[in-house]
């Protein structure tokens, strides 16, 4: 994508803004914005994926001459609102937000946009309202290939037969809807048609809660042998609950996103397939679109960033470009 120079637009009162406006390209207009600051609205830093995103955001937003700010809103509606009045009330230049689901975003997107403030959706989307851009992952072919890499896995154990476990991120977003739907197709695709053995939506997205939906998973379906985790720290405790009982090389662990941890694990086979979203890489998107848009241009008002199906098999191959792209050169 090829960026522009930018140009500051000066206004010595209100009215001359209003004529900037009048005289603009349409739309949301970012000649009313008050600062050069670009805010970054996230469900929550704790999360490795949203604070890769937020970094991809920043080295775009500050490499173009704006300052960042990244406001975290703990997976909380209300939070998020906030969080968002408070930038708009400072005149920011832009916000990229990732919603805490896709309900949540209108809200969000009305108040900017009745404050002439360009919004980019960078991930989850939003059931509707007007924005300069979406920058999305391929959900749902990401996880068709999670869904076959996991059926090849489990027939060459020969336990095809076995039931398989979801733990969701919420169902709520446009995004976890699309995981369970490619997941489910890519796993019978992959000759693998089996009961499953339960599907629990994430809340916390913590470690402490996924070993809770797994222990439970566990005792209700002592036949699984497969179990998908939608997001990536939450893994870890899945891999917890197995251990805990007893159960380590009897089930087959799939996953999304990735962390750190991940590499060690996929290459001893204790997650067998992990559907990486490349989210520094969708945060670079994400803050690109916005200069575009702030440039005077118009960016595609759909990006879609492919994600990497990373295998106990290819983790070496792709191990370079997971370094750079997910886990925003954090890994040695």
């Amino acid at each position: 994508m090829e960026r522009r120079g930018f140009t500051r637009i000066l206004a010595g009162t209100a009215l001359a803004v209003a004529l900037g406006v009048a005289a603009g390209l349409g739309g949301v207009q970012p000649a009313q914005a008050q600062s050069k600051e670009i805010v970054y609205l996230t469900p929550g830093l704790d999360l490795p994926f949203w604070r890769y995103l937020s970094k991809g955001v920043e080295a775009v937003a500050t490499e173009q001459g704006y300052s960042y700010q990244a406001l975290d809103s703990h997976n909380s509606a209300q939070t998020q609102l906030q969080n968002a009045q408070d930038a708009i009330a400072r005149g920011v230049a832009g916000i990229v937000i990732s919603p805490t689901d896709s309900s949540t975003a209108p809200s969000v997107l009305t108040l900017a946009e009745k404050a002439g403030i360009p919004v980019v959706v960078a991930d989850i989307g939003t059931n509707s309202g007007e924005y300069v851009s979406f920058i999305i992952s391929d959900n749902y072919e990401g996880a068709y290939g999670v869904g076959e890499a996991l059926a090849a896995a489990l027939k060459e154990k020969g336990w095809e037969d076995g039931s398989v476990g979801l733990i969701t991120i919420s169902q709520a977003r446009k995004n976890g809807q699309a995981r369970t739907k490619g997941f489910r197709d890519g796993l019978k695709a992959g000759g693998v048609d089996t009961k499953e053995a339960g599907l629990q939506q994430m809340q916390s997205y913590t470690a402490e809660e996924t070993f809770k939906f797994t222990q439970d998973m566990l005792v209700a379906n002592p036949d699984m042998r497969g179990l998908f985790v939608q997001t990536d720290q939450p893994t870890i405790g899945a891999l917890r609950a197995i251990k805990a009982a007893r159960r380590s090389g009897e089930l087959l662990v799939a996953a999304f996103d990735g962390i750190p941890d991940f590499v060690e694990l996929l290459k001893n086979e204790e997650i067998v397939a992990s559907g990486m979203q490349q989210p520094y890489l969708m945060g670079v998107r994400s803050a690109e679109a916005m200069m575009e848009h702030l440039n005077g241009g118009t960016p595609d008002k759909e990006i879609v960033v492919p994600i990497l199906v990373v295998t106990s098999k290819n983790i070496e191959e792709l191990l370079p470009t997971v370094k750079e792209t997910v886990f925003a050169n954090e890994m040695e």
